[in-house]
């Protein structure tokens, strides 16, 4: 079983890496890289060679290639102490045209381009563009700088080097006092008078990097951050993950005791604090709760995140769908060609002919006639908008799963071993129990991961028709927006739910039927 799991996990790993690199490959090579201005009013604002730097700063911002100004340059060499900054002032103001150019300009734009064209780089200089010859045109400033496209290779490596960041005392560059981690039983956060055990650290980027609250799963965690890609236009400097992991909803407010010790009602969650450099001293509201400079904080918020009603939702529809679809499924397969037979197809059919759009706006107008909630309403208490979308979600599902039971039992009840089970004296319910039920139900099983862990997906056009923020939509989202850093995300999460529900229904299937073996003894 081990080394079956281990195999499996492999091949799945690889199986996630060939995905994403599909998906680069489709982003980044095969689409226009200028449909990412399509909805930029900024770009379509921008004239002449400001455009045209705006262009490439954004093409660097979405993955696309590595950009460097001239000045960047010189910054570079300024910071490295490599030249001063009198040197940085003089070569920094190239001329409108390369004949314009003073001599030290020339000998760094010289410096500058044998450098990068030696990395790769293809060096463009922009000359001003001038209006009567004399007076800069809108936008027209003079543009020096160096690019490059990403080789796929190095784009995938630094993705997936950078998905998990582990926080430690050395994070932080700037001078933070003593560094270092320490355990109290009496977290901070609660004034100190409540007993909460809590790791703190000094130089990390979390403040807090343990601690426990009366949350779910209550055992919380800062050391081990997960970054899937940071969102350009979805939810702009947001990484993927933490979009579908954050809260939402409206502030809850409650008594916060604040570092100095001051006390008041507020949504801040200390347990989020990260490090600003020099924030302290930039504002009195600071001064007034903080001791140091981890002042950014979140906000605790009443609702669930995008993947907690997703889940949620997905979660209550898959329990409803296996409680009525298998006895259904059952019941049709045993009462083979009577009226629940005829029923229940009748109700297949007609979930398999009708687009699921049309019979999913159709539950709603009934839904909405009834009286229930036909809009999701994240700050309501009335549980009842939970209805429709678990019902819309629910109904195909069942019937899915009495279409399959019933034809696998009914396969099953034509085997041979039934025939000789009965010519053995068993009985009719003993045969259906023991053999029959059992070896219809292991495709069945077999798929129980998949629809648990497909909850977390959720479900685009269900969560668009209630209008559910679940994580149902991002993608589709994404894709609207051509945010790159999304789309990769979420596919690659996509991929490693597909690849965990397909091990773990192995695994149900080997503990169901004794006749499945994932080892190689007697082989």
């Amino acid at each position: 079983m081990a080394k079956y799991l281990l195999k499996r996990l492999f091949h799945g790993l690889l199986s996630v890496i060939v995905v994403v690199m599909l998906i680069m490959i489709m982003i980044y090579s095969l689409l226009d890289r200028n449909l990412i201005f399509a909805q930029d009013s900024v770009y379509s604002h921008q004239q002449n060679n400001q455009k045209v730097a705006y262009r490439y700063q954004k093409w660097e911002e979405y993955g696309y290639l590595d950009y460097v100004t001239y000045s960047d340059y010189l910054n570079t060499l300024t910071a490295n102490g490599e030249i001063d900054e009198e040197t940085r002032s003089a070569a920094v103001g190239f001329g409108r045209t390369p004949d314009k150019d003073s001599d030290i300009v020339k000998e760094y734009v010289e410096k500058f381009t044998n450098y990068y064209q030696s990395q790769g780089y293809t060096i463009n200089r922009l000359d001003a563009v001038l209006m009567g010859g004399k007076k800069y045109a809108n936008g027209g400033q003079q543009q020096l700088f160096a690019y490059k496209d990403i080789p796929l290779t190095h784009r995938l490596w630094n993705y997936f080097a950078g998905i998990f960041s582990i926080d430690n005392i050395h994070e932080i560059e700037n001078d933070v006092g003593k560094r270092g981690i320490s355990l109290t039983l009496y977290d901070p956060a609660y004034g100190g008078n409540k007993f909460s055990p809590a790791i703190i650290g000094n130089g990390t980027r979390h403040k807090y990097l343990f601690y426990c609250d009366s949350t779910f799963p209550f055992i919380h965690q800062n050391i081990l951050t997960i970054r899937l890609g940071t969102s350009y236009t979805v939810n702009t400097g947001v990484d993927v993950f933490t979009t579908m992991t954050k809260t939402q909803g409206s502030y809850v407010a409650s008594p916060v005791t604040y570092p100095t010790g001051l006390v008041e009602d507020s949504a801040d969650d200390l347990h989020s604090a990260t490090y600003l450099a020099d924030s302290l001293h930039t504002s009195l509201l600071y001064e007034e709760r903080y001791t140091d400079d981890y002042t950014i904080v979140d906000t605790v918020k009443g609702g669930y995140s995008k993947m907690g009603y997703s889940f949620l939702i997905g979660i209550i529809a898959v329990i409803l769908a296996y409680s009525i679809g298998v006895p259904l499924g059952i019941a049709m397969a045993r009462k083979k060609d009577k009226l629940i037979d005829k029923i229940g197809t009748l109700y297949i059919i007609f979930i398999i002919a009708v687009p699921s759009l049309a019979y999913i706006f159709l539950f709603k107008a009934m839904g909405g006639r009834l009286g229930l909630p036909t809009t999701f309403d994240m700050d309501t208490t009335n549980k009842l908008v939970y209805v429709l979308p678990i019902v819309s979600l629910a109904l195909p599902q069942i019937a899915n799963l009495m279409k399959w039971l019933r034809r696998y039992m009914i396969d099953q009840m034509n085997a041979d071993y039934v025939k000789f089970a009965r010519a053995g004296g068993l009985s009719e319910n003993e045969i259906f129990t023991k053999h029959i039920l059992k070896n219809a139900a292991i495709p069945i099983i077999h798929g129980i991961p998949l629809s648990i862990l497909g909850c977390l997906t959720g479900a685009i056009i269900t969560e668009r028709v209630y209008v559910v923020p679940g994580a149902g939509n991002l993608l589709t989202e994404a894709i609207n927006k051509y945010d790159n850093g999304v789309i990769v995300g979420v596919s690659l999460f996509y991929a490693i739910l597909s690849v965990v529900s397909i091990i773990l229904g192995d695994i149900l299937m080997s503990m169901v039927d004794p006749r499945i073996s994932f080892s190689n003894k007697g082989r």
